[in-house]
């Protein structure tokens, strides 16, 4: 035996006396413990690792799979949420049971402890019914395919592109920067502009002197360039539709162009269509529309002049209306 344990066996803790006899349980345990329960506890960690590293690379196996041979980006944002979801509630799961294990080999007694669980998760349950409707409603958004990670989406009055889902959250960031948070719980309505394609509506307003037909000619052959272009091409899912003339206010004929493009891939076409609307009109000659601008037939006839704006005359002094006060009524005065 080792010289400092035959130093400690003597005096209180010779054998047969009491701290001896500790001394002995001790001992016993240590060796049970090194014996039986350290093996057990080495392999649960060491099982619980490579469980988390299968899980991350399976995760991110299958983002990798989904952007290689995915149709489309929306199909890659859905698995990039699912893959998410997967991996943290699999981490939560490999760490509960890797906790309980070491509990019990350390001498934890597991039944009152699982006990005081349930009846504290029906406590939490109680007081925390909007995680768990946060939750619930996290699960209906996965499985319907609502929205995914990478969608632009308008949701609890906020809209912005999803950079990251949970069970019980969804980040969105708008157009400013803003990053929100938004529990899955407040999300009852939701607008997914990344679905299939996106359909934008262009109204030009153009002077009441132009001739109708020579206007749609003039946007037909513009809508046409544009959709022919090498630059946007690949944006369009149909031709651009030119609806003719929609509504007349003052001096103003609206000509509603209709642009049916790829998920929000709008927005470019549609610059360069106004740009070069605003070209062709000045090339051409023709006013933008106001309706603000009125045309008096009479006064052009007499003149002879026509297609001119003119402003309306001076409404006559009606003497049937009552004078203004002078004074402030409300002074007194």
């Amino acid at each position: 035996m080792h010289p400092f344990l035959l130093a400690i066996r003597t005096g209180w803790f010779a054998q047969g006396h009491f701290m001896g006899k500790v001394l002995d349980e001790w001992i016993d345990d240590t060796q049970e413990f090194l014996h039986v329960k350290l093996p057990h506890l080495i392999v649960v960690a060491i099982i619980a690792f490579i469980l988390n590293r299968l899980l991350r690379l399976a995760t991110a196996r299958m983002v990798y799979i989904a952007e290689q041979h995915a149709a489309g980006p929306g199909r890659v944002g859905q698995v990039k949420t699912l893959a998410g979801v997967i991996r943290t509630t699999g981490l939560a799961i490999i760490a509960a049971i890797a906790g309980m294990q070491f509990l019990a080999a350390v001498g934890v007694d597991m039944a009152p402890l699982l006990a005081s669980a349930g009846v504290a998760g029906v406590a939490i349950g109680l007081a925390a019914q909007n995680i768990v409707r946060d939750m619930l409603n996290g699960i209906l958004i996965l499985i319907e395919d609502q929205f995914n990670v990478g969608d632009t989406v308008r949701i609890a009055g906020v809209a912005g592109v999803v950079e990251a889902m949970t069970l019980r959250k969804t980040t969105v960031r708008d157009a400013d920067g803003t990053l929100y948070v938004i529990p899955n719980s407040q999300i009852t309505t939701v607008a997914n502009q990344s679905i299939d394609y996106s359909v934008a509506t262009v109204n030009v307003s153009v002077d009441y002197s132009a001739d109708p037909d020579t206007v749609l000619a003039l946007l037909q052959q513009i809508a046409t360039d544009i959709r022919s272009s090498e630059t946007f091409s690949d944006d369009f899912v149909a031709d651009p539709q030119i609806l003719g003339v929609d509504a007349i206010k003052g001096s103003e004929m609206i000509f509603p162009v209709v642009f049916k493009t790829r998920a929000t891939r709008q927005y470019a076409p549609v610059r360069e269509f106004r740009r070069r609307v605003r070209l062709a009109l000045e090339e051409k000659n023709l006013l933008p529309g106001n309706p603000y601008r009125v045309f008096n037939r009479a006064i052009d006839a007499a003149t002879g002049t026509s297609q001119k704006p003119s402003v309306e005359a001076p409404a006559a002094h009606d003497p049937t209306a009552i004078k203004a006060p002078e004074g402030n009524p409300f002074a007194g005065e």
